[in-house]
Parts: C-alpha cells; sequence; structure tokens
C-alpha cells in the first residue's frame, strides 16, 4: 500500500497546529483542500486519523501514521544533508522533540543537547513530563524519544535501560527542629512538598515507612528549581535527587530525615524510535553516556529491548 507523502505530511501539520485552519495557513492552502487530503488518507487507510476535536486529536491509527510522518521527514532531512554536505551551511537545521521528565532535565540531560546539537544538524525541543507519562508523548508520535520509567517498550521503539535516580528525603534544619526526624516525625501532620498533582514520591515514602493514614498537608511546588528552595526553606519535606542535595547534607544545610531507609530509587530507560538513524544513534549514545555520570548503575541483566 502506497501512502501519499504530501497527505501524512498535512497530516502531522495539523495534529502539530491543532486545527484545519491553522494548518492551511501553514501550508497555503484551503481548509477544504486539507479536509480533502485527510479524507483521502482516511480512506486509503480505512480508519479513521484524527479526531475532529478542538485542538484536533489523533486516534490510534492516527498516532502511528504520525510517527511514520515524522521518521520520513527526518530520513529526509538526514539524506538532502549527506548529499550536499558543506555546500548550504545555512540551511535549517531539523526540528525534533524529545521528553524528558523535570529531575532529568534538572540534573543530567541539558549536556545531551549540547552533545547533540554540536554534531547533529538538529535542533530539540524538550517536552516536559512526569517519568511515568512521557512514553505516552512517544507513543503519540509527538517525540523521537523520551526518558521514562516505563522499561517496557511501545510499539516501534527500542528501550536502552539508563539507571537509577536516587531520592532522599530531606528537610531543612528549621523544619526538623519544628517537627523532629526518625521516628520523632508525625507523619501524618508534618508538612510536606509535592510537585504536583502526580507526584507520588512522597506518598512512596510514606508508605515505605508504614504510614497508611490520611495524606498529611501538601504544598505543590511545580518546579525543579523552586521545590528545591522550598525544602532549604522548610516549607515542607521533600524528596529531593540525591545528586543535587551531597554538599547540603555535609554542610548541615539540609537534613536527611530517616538515614539508611529515607530513599526511593526511580529507574528510568530511554525509548526511542526503532529507526536506523545518524540523528537517533547520535541521540541515544549522548542519553547514555550523560546518563552515566549521574544515575545510579542500571540492572547488569537489563539490556536494550526492541518494541514489538
Amino acid at each position: 500500500m502506497h501512502l501519499d507523502p504530501a497527505a501524512l505530511s498535512t497530516l502531522a501539520v495539523v495534529l502539530r497546529l491543532g486545527s484545519l485552519d491553522a494548518a492551511a495557513q501553514e501550508l497555503h492552502l484551503t481548509p477544504s483542500a486539507v479536509s480533502q487530503r485527510l479524507r483521502a488518507l482516511e480512506n486509503r487507510v480505512g480508519q479513521v486519523l484524527v479526531r475532529r476535536s478542538r485542538p484536533v486529536q489523533p486516534t490510534e491509527g492516527g498516532e502511528v501514521l504520525l510517527r511514520l510522518a515524522a521518521q520520513i521527514e527526518l530520513l529526509q532531512a538526514e539524506a538532502l544533508t549527506e548529499l550536499h554536505a558543506g555546500s548550504d551551511p545555512s540551511a535549517p537545521p531539523t526540528q525534533l522533540a524529545v521528553a524528558v521528565n523535570a529531575d532529568s532535565l534538572a540534573t543530567w540531560f541539558l549536556p545531551v543537547v549540547a552533545d547533540v546539537q554540536t554534531t547533529q544538524h538538529v535542533v530539540l525541543e524538550l517536552l516536559r513530563d512526569d517519568e511515568r507519562h512521557s512514553a505516552e508523548l512517544l507513543r503519540q508520535g509527538r517525540v523521537i524519544g523520551a526518558v521514562t520509567s516505563e522499561p517496557r517498550p511501545i510499539q516501534g521503539c527500542r528501550t536502552v535501560p539508563l539507571g537509577s535516580l536516587r531520592y532522599q528525603a530531606v528537610a531543612a534544619p528549621g523544619w526538623v527542629e519544628r517537627w523532629g526526624s526518625g521516628t520523632a516525625v508525625d507523619l501524618g501532620r508534618a508538612p510536606v512538598l509535592v510537585f504536583d498533582r502526580r507526584d507520588t514520591l512522597q506518598h512512596t515514602m510514606l508508605s515505605a515507612l508504614g504510614w497508611d493514614g490520611a495524606p498529611p498537608p501538601a504544598t505543590s511546588v511545580p518546579s525543579s528549581w523552586d521545590f528545591d528552595r522550598a525544602v532549604r526553606l522548610g516549607i515542607g519535606w521533600g524528596m529531593l535527587p540525591e545528586p543535587t542535595i551531597t554538599q547540603a547534607l555535609d554542610a548541615g544545610e539540609l537534613v536527611a530525615l530517616w538515614p539508611g531507609r529515607g530513599h526511593v530509587d526511580v529507574a528510568l530507560s530511554w525509548q526511542h524510535w526503532r529507526l536506523e538513524s545518524a540523528t537517533t544513534t547520535a541521540l541515544t549514545t549522548a542519553v547514555v553516556a550523560r546518563a552515566a555520570e549521574v544515575l545510579r548503575p542500571p540492572d547488569p541483566v537489563a539490556s536494550a529491548r526492541p518494541g514489538p
């Protein structure tokens, strides 16, 4: 079955911009022509590809073709770059998106962007999402790869174990003076910090300590830097990435609340398109190398796994 590249590209633009009218303006077409391209593509594959909502959303079939359209665009850009290597340095770079959780972005992922944009003619767009949900952006075809806590490869992707980011339960000295540490902490009353409503790290820690009562009072701080600062200001206790707090613990600026057991290890993986591409290879190499500088080593029996 042959799929029209122009129709695939139109699908990608519609889903990126969220409406047929916006896509028509970018493609210099009428909305009717955009709709006809989509309808022809849907007739070709025998299923609906987009939900005509606001914004337009892909169906499961639309997600598959969105990923295909992005892969074709990448391979075409790489081929043109190879054909005209050095002949047109002013040519715009290929734009690609990756999904990454906030704490990886704050601790080790930015050097990945520098590495890749130095060696490849690309610009990376970073989409921040919780590590338990970032793989969904990959499934939707919106990103080339994702840092995720989901080890099972999604359709059409490969998974590479990266290691674990350890979080320690810590608080400011002033907070400890008021609420205590170790067994002295009243887990149901002592104020806690959470990143957002989807952040379960602190509650995972409470469960590990045997707490099964009502949740303690919580303050939401949806920024890695501000979350760290909120802990240091004594607003609440929180789970902070180990690489960011070693010096503060040594200097007494932060206090480990439950030494020896007050930590949670979050295993991270890199999922990416199962595509033989210079860009995906360079990106994966950089991700693995930079993660190894910060994360605890992955399970030695784990290995890269292809998707179904």
